[in-house]
């Protein structure tokens, strides 16, 4: 029922799209939760562009914005089935199947967002990007997840203890879920499509993410207070269906990985400068920013979730290898 639903959404949706995509010899299908205009839309239409120039119009790309398609959770396992062609997600939903994930994931593993850059870009990257093949998903590139920070509707968080009691929307993931309760805060995972009528009617009192999601989303209507602790610096994913991917000729499957390639550079300029105009934005809008916090009682409090979530040995020399990337 699921699949057979995700496909007459997939068709109802392709009546909204117009472009060249629609006279290719074939069209890819993307999803994505973010609006139209976000970063990450931008850059897989840009990677389409340049799919389409190098194969002659033989493969194009058409992106499915705003959840089309379904929430992250429900477009990967489409994805997965050949359903949807591509998909672009957080790595927070994949924690459960790919363990390595779980590590890239983990509160202030990154120092920075260039940081994690270096590591996504290196070999690194390409041993996480490996984890994804026995799923049948082909990891084409990594964008910008930003940093992400809490955000709620009754108090500023000034310090740790002022998250005690809340209840926080995260994603659904047993590292995010552990990470509140580290915290002292209530956490309940729902797809990201149901935060904002959640906080509106008092079902949660906040979330946690990046200024342009607290943007685009509008929560920042419904959750005034934003405390830029970026407790997780995340990369995201392209990926494509393996079943799609090995059914290109060789020459296809290279020119979509060096199309998906060209598309990063694009995706993190777009993504300065969102992130610059959404926290101008949301302050204009009368969202208070506290950017005074001191992270270290927050790292200190993690210390249980590196030892629950790299408990093999493998993954512990995961977590030194990432730290010691400069």
């Amino acid at each position: 029922m699921k699949l057979h639903t995700t496909m007459i959404a997939a068709l109802a949706a392709s009546t909204l799209c117009t472009g060249g995509a629609m006279a290719c010899e074939t069209t890819l299908r993307s999803a994505d939760t973010h609006p139209d205009g976000y970063p990450t839309v931008e850059a897989v239409k840009y990677m389409g562009k340049q799919l389409e120039e190098k194969t002659g119009g033989r493969l194009c790309v058409e992106v499915f914005p705003s959840s089309q398609l379904g929430e992250e959770k429900d477009s990967i396992e489409q994805t997965q089935f050949g359903v949807i062609d591509m998909v672009r997600s957080s790595l927070g939903p994949f924690n459960n199947m790919i363990p390595e994930t779980r590590v890239v994931s983990l509160p202030y593993i990154f120092r920075s967002e260039e940081h994690m850059h270096h590591v996504v870009d290196g070999p690194i990257g390409k041993e996480i990007a490996a984890a994804f093949v026995p799923n049948d998903l082909v990891v084409l590139a990594y964008y910008d997840g930003g940093a992400r920070s809490f955000y709620n509707s009754k108090r500023p968080v000034m310090s740790i203890e002022d998250l005690k009691g809340l209840k926080f929307r995260v994603m659904q993931s047993d590292v995010f879920v552990d990470m509140m309760d580290a915290l002292g805060a209530n956490a309940t995972p729902m797809p990201y499509g149901e935060v904002y009528s959640s906080i509106q009617t008092g079902v949660i009192d906040g979330a946690e993410n990046n200024f342009p999601s607290y943007d685009s989303s509008g929560h920042a209507e419904v959750a005034k207070y934003y405390t830029n602790d970026q407790h997780l610096i995340m990369p995201e994913v392209l990926a494509m269906s393996k079943i799609t991917f090995d059914k290109l000729s060789p020459e296809d499957q290279a020119a979509v990985r060096e199309a998906a390639k060209a598309s990063v550079p694009v995706m993190r300029d777009l993504w300065t400068k969102q992130v610059a105009a959404s926290l101008e934005k949301v302050k204009a809008a009368g969202a208070e920013v506290i950017t005074d916090v001191d992270k270290q009682p927050y790292i200190d409090a993690m210390a249980p979730l590196y030892a629950k979530y790299a408990d093999t040995p493998e993954l512990k020399d995961l977590v030194k290898r990432i730290q010691d990337t400069q």
